[in-house]
């Protein structure tokens, strides 16, 4: 247990929960303001743990919110939703009869389909964006007794378990970012047209250098990761199924399992994760709420920052196309 902070009111703490990422926070009330050294030390826990977990806490969207902007400006909710919470447009929510809803019944099995393919699920959030989120927050409305676990995984840790050889030559690659990774939505659905109305495509490095810690990890992931830039589509997939079975080593994951209540922060330039895989046959019911830190342009370790192909920067200013 490693004691970050005391003080006559309040301890708070943090406990890490698996070798190579993620800590349990206690001690802070998240729905109240946070001072300054607070806000401080729980940035210097979120570089060392990659993703937080706060458990017990009594959030609605408001508070969410206010505790997100504490640590940055927030984005929009979600390069295609169009319909966040009245008065809240940070909020995204996470609910699989909300995409029923909008998208048709293709949207379940067009996803169905993603996650038996080359998409594995395991993604780092709206990489097709020039500037992905910085941070992510999730809270817990409601979740089913059991199943429906999130995973995340560290990808400096990754990076620097591959050979010197290989992180030498990834190290000089970028590769093309866009929603759907290789298997991009295709057809008239609801949710096809959604994606394509609303592009968003970017080339960053397949090695990012963190900007706080100067750490590198490796930034490629199968959900927006479509091929890497100058190799023939034989070798680009060869490489990043290379990559892909490091960033999903289990060593470097850790696995959370939601409690109402619960809240998880996650450092989105270190980490990728994997949202549930259980409940698709159980007739159970999950929401839970994000909001999501605007983010900076990635930088390759030869200083090159990432290029936009379509689209804008993902900020608060986002605005969804909805076709008629």
């Amino acid at each position: 247990m490693t004691v970050i902070r005391e003080n006559p009111a309040r301890t708070l703490t943090v406990r890490p929960v698996a070798g190579h990422i993620g800590a349990d926070v206690d001690g802070v009330d998240l729905a109240r303001p946070l001072g300054g050294d607070v806000v401080a030390e729980l940035k210097d826990a979120l570089h060392a743990h990659r993703v937080l977990f706060f458990r017990g806490q009594h959030l609605d969207h408001a508070a969410q919110i206010a505790f997100g902007r504490q640590f940055g400006d927030l984005t929009y909710a979600h390069p295609h939703d169009d319909t966040p919470p009245e008065g809240h447009p940070e909020i995204f929510t996470i609910d699989p009869r909300r995409y029923e809803e909008r998208y048709g019944p293709d949207y379940r099995a067009q996803n169905r389909r993603r996650q038996y393919s080359y998409f594995t699920g395991w993604h780092t959030d709206v990489t097709a964006a020039v500037n992905p989120p910085a941070g992510s927050i999730l809270r817990a409305d409601v979740v089913p007794e059991f199943g429906g676990d999130t995973q995340w995984t560290n990808l400096v840790a990754a990076y620097e378990g591959l050979s010197e050889p290989v992180r030498a030559f990834v190290d000089t690659l970028r590769a093309e970012h866009r929603y759907g990774g290789s298997d991009r939505p295709a057809g008239d659905g609801a949710y096809a047209r959604r994606v394509n109305d609303n592009l968003l495509v970017a080339v960053h490095p397949v090695v990012r250098v963190h900007p706080a810690t100067g750490e590198k990890g490796l930034f490629v992931n199968p959900g927006f990761t479509s091929h890497i830039v100058g190799l023939s589509p034989r070798e680009s997939h060869a490489v990043l199924e290379l990559l892909y079975a490091e960033i999903t080593r289990p060593e470097y994951t850790v696995r959370f399992r939601w409690a109402p209540g619960s809240v998880a922060f996650w450092d989105n330039r270190a980490t990728a994760h994997l949202a549930p895989r259980d409940l698709e046959h159980l007739d159970v019911e999950r929401r839970l709420h994000r909001v999501t830190l605007i983010g900076d342009r990635p930088v390759g370790p030869d200083g090159r920052e990432s290029e936009l192909i379509e689209g804008r920067p993902f900020t608060a200013e986002h605005r969804v196309v909805v076709a008629g």
